[in-house]
């Protein structure tokens, strides 16, 4: 979770202005544990992003998911970077200053999504979980550093374990918000493995002396 504000890596909470179904009134596991099956149950997701960060600036993008540890955050045109974690890295690059940074998937809030098989009880608590809506905190005690997460899920019938993504919000160690929201979500549909390439920037020459 290392530098968060620069990966701009957070995403939206969560008025969720959406129409939301609700799942039959069956018996439901517990919260974290329904956001457990879910996650194990995706795949692969892809939706379409608006991200708001620091000083109000909103940027808007395409996610692409697939697992084991790969997502791409494309900015098209309103931003000249690109994130992606290509299963053994995550990297943050900026065209504009030929900047390639990396750094180990674990040290960023996506491993909550790209790492299913982690125990979410052990850094994790459901804040919300009522019949619309359930929403997750998640922080590493050890690393208070790295910030807080905190997803936002619409429970809808049919959905992967009956729930949605529909954005996150994270606060750094310096207090910075950034929030994301998504839309067109869709779950395990085809994708490449070629989505999480990219090209390396162009090193831009420093200055003479």
């Amino acid at each position: 979770m290392k530098r968060l504000s620069a990966l701009a890596l957070a995403f939206a909470p969560l008025a969720l202005g959406i129409a939301t179904v609700p799942a039959p009134a069956l018996a439901q596991p517990s919260g974290l544990a329904q956001v457990q099956a879910h996650l194990r149950a995706i795949q692969t997701m892809t939706a379409s992003f608006t991200q708001t960060g620091r000083g109000g600036r909103t940027l808007s993008g395409t996610l692409t998911l697939k697992r084991p540890g790969r997502i791409r955050f494309d900015y098209g045109r309103s931003a000249n970077m690109l994130v992606v974690a290509d299963g053994r890295a995550l990297h943050f690059i900026d065209y504009d200053v030929g900047q390639h940074q990396r750094w180990p998937i674990g040290d960023s809030p996506l491993s909550v999504l790209l790492n299913p098989d982690q125990d979410l009880a052990r850094f994790a608590r459901v804040t919300r979980d009522d019949d619309q809506v359930l929403m997750i905190e998640a922080r590493d005690p050890r690393r208070r550093e790295y910030g807080t997460i905190t997803l936002a899920f619409a429970k809808v019938a049919g959905a992967p374990a009956g729930l949605v993504l529909q954005g996150w919000n994270l606060i750094d160690a310096q207090s910075n918000l950034t929030t994301v929201r998504l839309s067109g979500q869709r779950f395990n549909v085809p994708v490449a493995d070629g989505a999480f390439a990219f090209r390396e920037p162009a090193r831009r020459a420093g200055p003479r002396g």
